[in-house]
C-alpha cells in the first residue's frame, strides 16, 4: 500500500509533528497557500513532495509548481488544485474539466475554503477531499491533515488528524 500525507493552506507555517504524523508516508501532497518556500523546501527533504500553488503563493512558489496537478499514483487517478470547490460546487474550471474529461480523476483534492470535507461524488464517480488548513491563519478553528492508502487503485484507510486550535502554537 502506498501512504499519502495531505495538506493544505500552510500559510507560511509547519508544524514540526507533521514529520512525526507523515513518518510512514510514502509521499507528501500539499493542496496550495504553502506560503513560504521553506516550507515546501522541508517537506521535499523528507519525502516525495507534489504540491500545487494557491492565491496567496507568490512568484517563487508559482514557479514550482502548477496551478492544477494530474496523476497517477498506485493506479489511481488523481487531480489537485487549490480553488476547486466540492461536489455539486465546483469552481467553474474544475467543473469544465471534469465535464471534458474522458478520463476523469477518481480522486480529486483541493484546499482553500479552510474547511475539512471528505466526500464522495457520484456524479463524476471520484472521493473528494479538502484536508482543511494547517497553518495559523484563517477562519477554521481546529487545524487538521489527512492521511490515508493507496491499494489496488483505491483509497483506503484515511484518517484525519487534529494539530490542534487554529492560534496555537502548541
Amino acid at each position: 500500500m502506498t501512504r499519502i500525507g495531505l495538506l493544505s493552506d500552510t500559510h507560511s507555517f509547519l508544524d514540526e509533528r507533521l514529520f512525526e504524523f507523515f513518518e510512514d508516508c510514502d509521499e507528501i501532497w500539499h493542496a496550495g497557500d504553502i506560503g513560504d518556500p521553506t516550507v515546501a523546501d522541508q517537506l521535499e527533504a523528507v519525502r516525495p513532495f507534489r504540491a500545487v500553488y494557491g492565491n496567496i503563493d507568490g512568484g517563487e512558489i508559482r514557479a514550482r509548481y502548477p496551478l492544477d496537478a494530474r496523476f497517477d499514483c498506485a493506479g489511481l487517478r488523481v487531480s489537485m488544485t487549490h480553488i476547486g470547490g466540492y461536489p455539486k460546487r465546483y469552481a467553474k474550471r474544475v467543473r469544465e474539466s471534469l465535464r471534458e474529461d474522458s478520463q476523469p480523476p477518481e480522486l480529486f483534492f483541493s484546499g482553500h475554503s479552510h474547511i475539512l470535507k471528505v466526500m464522495p461524488d457520484p456524479q463524476y464517480q471520484l472521493l473528494h477531499i479538502n484536508p482543511g488548513a494547517c497553518g495559523h491563519h484563517g477562519w477554521h478553528k481546529v487545524r487538521t491533515v489527512v492521511r490515508f492508502g493507496i491499494a489496488e487503485g483505491r483509497p483506503r484507510d484515511l484518517e484525519v488528524i487534529e494539530l490542534g486550535p487554529r492560534g496555537r502554537r502548541s
